[in-house]
């Protein structure tokens, strides 16, 4: 299997962002992506303040042990 980036014309026309060298008949799997993935604004306006509260030396502390030995 080789995963491969596209995009598809309305009118059903396939264009690789590579050259693609295909065998005369393969099987495909098509997954249609969001073209503008969007943050939700209350996620952008939230960030600073949870930073605020995860970045502290108590936190680090209380998740300390979930952390891999080195």
């Amino acid at each position: 299997m080789k995963a491969l980036e596209a995009t598809i014309e309305r009118d059903g026309r396939i264009h690789f962002r590579e050259q693609v060298k295909l065998p005369l008949s393969c099987r495909v799997i098509v997954t249609f992506l969001d073209p503008t993935p969007e943050v939700p604004e209350t996620t952008l306006l939230s960030e600073a303040e949870l930073g605020r509260d995860w970045n502290r030396p108590e936190e680090d502390a209380a998740w300390a042990h979930l952390q891999s030995a080195r």
